[in-house]
């Protein structure tokens, strides 16, 4: 398809635009939260994966709750969220981190991150079936070189081993990359739902998790303040205010976007890791770098070009 940009040069059209720049912003602001989620989940040790996803998602249903609290909000509409949004909320969250709990378990962490970290990419793929949504072919060239990237980074250069016994594992990551590429995508058919509504998904999702945990795993609390801290950061930050940004973004933002930029967080998170002495320098890591930040420049070009873009007088 050619390259072109859609025509936004009357003052309705800059309005939208402007709008779905801010709501992409927002987006981009669930990426560089995510970047800190490997460093928070270092610092809570030993706590088992599903019993830290019932405490940060707990939290994160405790902080909305507060809000509606402190605001005196009327929670009434919540009763009437529709039976699919329903479904879409508690499959996205729950289901996601499911699975991939299950990818880890039964395939190397390599492999298994490389395969569910296809989501962006199909978020890429799967948002040109919106409606009102086109097909730009920097989206596709941004979020396969920034892919690359991410494999480099992931696997630290080594190459990938596909074996049939961890065929269970990457069914599993498979998984992870179908939910929640579609739940992201899919968000956009109930934009006019208030993002408040994650608050509750995330309580469902802490249940879900504490039922699993009860399961199939044994307690393990922090040790001390700072492990605490940590899992308070994950609940606020990466697994609370992330997902409340990232259903704005999904609903109102530039989607195909947002999903090559996705690909930023992987190289934060390993520039965050590498400053505070976690991870070590390689020659794979500055390349995967090199080729997410190229891969996210071409992906972005068209809001790039609306927040260079010089505002028309009226």
């Amino acid at each position: 398809m050619p390259f072109s940009f859609p025509d936004i040069s009357d003052k309705s059209m800059n309005s939208q635009t402007t709008e779905r720049t801010v709501a992409s912003l927002c987006g981009l602001g669930a990426i560089l939260l995510w970047a800190l989620l490997a460093l928070f989940t270092a610092g809570t040790a030993q706590v088992p994966p599903f019993q830290l996803t019932a405490m940060t998602f707990g939290t994160a249903f405790v902080g909305v709750s507060l809000k509606w609290l402190f605001y005196r909000q009327d929670i009434r509409p919540f009763f009437k969220i529709p039976m699919g949004l329903w479904v879409l909320g508690v499959a996205g969250l729950f289901g996601y981190h499911f699975f991939y709990f299950l990818a880890l378990k039964n395939a190397p962490a390599a492999e298994a991150g490389l395969i569910a970290y296809l989501w962006p990419l199909l978020i890429v793929l799967f948002s040109t079936l919106l409606p009102g949504e086109r097909f730009y072919w920097f989206h596709l060239v941004g979020g396969l070189i920034s892919l690359a990237g991410a494999g480099l980074l992931i696997t630290k250069g080594a190459a990938l081993e596909i074996r049939p016994e961890y065929s269970t594992g990457y069914l599993a990551a498979i998984c992870c990359a179908f939910i929640w590429s579609s739940y992201s995508v899919l968000s956009r058919r109930y934009s006019a739902v208030s993002s408040d509504v994650i608050g509750l998904f995330c309580g469902i999702t802490a249940l879900l998790s504490l039922g699993c945990h009860l399961l199939f795993e044994v307690t393990l609390w922090p040790e001390d303040a700072l492990q605490w801290l940590a899992v308070l950061g994950l609940g606020l930050g990466p697994v609370g205010a992330a997902f409340f940004l990232w259903d704005r973004g999904m609903k109102h933002g530039d989607i195909q976007t947002l999903g090559v930029l996705s690909y930023l967080s992987p190289l934060l998170s390993t520039l965050i890791l590498l400053a505070v002495g976690v991870a070590s320098f390689s020659w794979s890591l500055l390349f995967g770098c090199l080729l997410i930040t190229v891969g996210a420049l071409v992906g972005s070009l068209k809001i790039l070009r609306a927040l260079w873009k010089p505002a028309k007088p009226d």
